[in-house]
């Protein structure tokens, strides 16, 4: 009996794992879409840099174009060693590998990693141990607590400097979710009709600034309408 209980355990993390599908092949950037000054892929992992010889003027984005997304579950791994960076999500592309919409925050930074911002739109919208409603009016209200920035997230290690760090975000309709190396960042029910984006493009970031450099790898991406 405990045999086959097992089994059956193994069965059903083994299909969960099954539902995720890569978006990066490792090897290069098919399938995506960006400003090559900027943006290499290697050895499993996509490289953004940017030198003093080579600047952005605006933010920039590496564009994945296998599809737009609606509801779903995105797990990959990070590492940032300065500057600022995102990952932008259910977004609409303006050209010249420009975004707006809902991005994850990635930067070097203890208590600011992590929150939820949209470019080009609402700006801030979640601070990191934030549970947020945005009504019709399109301000965000903290509803409640994730818990305490200082004690909950950062005493605890919640993110590794300049080291390789696991991001998780699940978005179903209004309700966003982002997770850091198993701690859960931000809550976001968006109510707005007029701003809330429920469908829209992924993409990778690098802000204008000085010099500086992130890595991402192992994406795996989940499509939660089949559900």
């Amino acid at each position: 009996m405990f045999a086959r209980f097992l089994l059956l355990c193994v069965a059903a993390v083994t299909a969960s794992a099954a539902d995720f599908e890569p978006i990066f092949n490792g090897r290069d950037l098919t399938g995506w879409e960006g400003d090559p000054r900027f943006w290499t892929a290697t050895a499993g992992v996509i490289r953004g840099e940017t030198t003093l010889s080579a600047l952005p003027k605006g933010n920039t984005f590496l564009i994945w174009r296998g599809g737009v997304l609606k509801d779903f579950e995105l797990k990959l791994q990070f590492r940032i060693q300065n500057g600022n960076s995102g990952v932008q999500y259910r977004s609409k592309d303006l050209g010249r590998w420009v975004m707006a919409g809902y991005q994850a925050e990635i930067e070097n930074r203890q208590g600011k990693v992590g929150f939820l911002y949209e470019e080009k739109g609402r700006k801030y919208l979640a601070n990191v141990g934030e549970k947020v409603r945005i009504g019709a009016s399109g301000k965000p209200e903290v509803i409640g607590a994730l818990g305490d920035k200082q004690t909950d997230f950062i005493a605890k290690g919640y993110y590794r400097d300049k080291a390789w760090n696991e991001y998780r975000i699940v978005a179903r309709g209004g309700k966003l979710e982002h997770w850091l190396n198993g701690f859960k960042t931000v809550e976001v029910t968006d109510e707005d009709p007029a701003n809330r984006r429920l469908e829209g493009l992924l993409a990778l970031q690098i802000h204008a600034g000085p010099p500086m450099v992130v890595e991402f790898k192992d994406l795996m991406l989940k499509d939660l309408a089949k559900d």
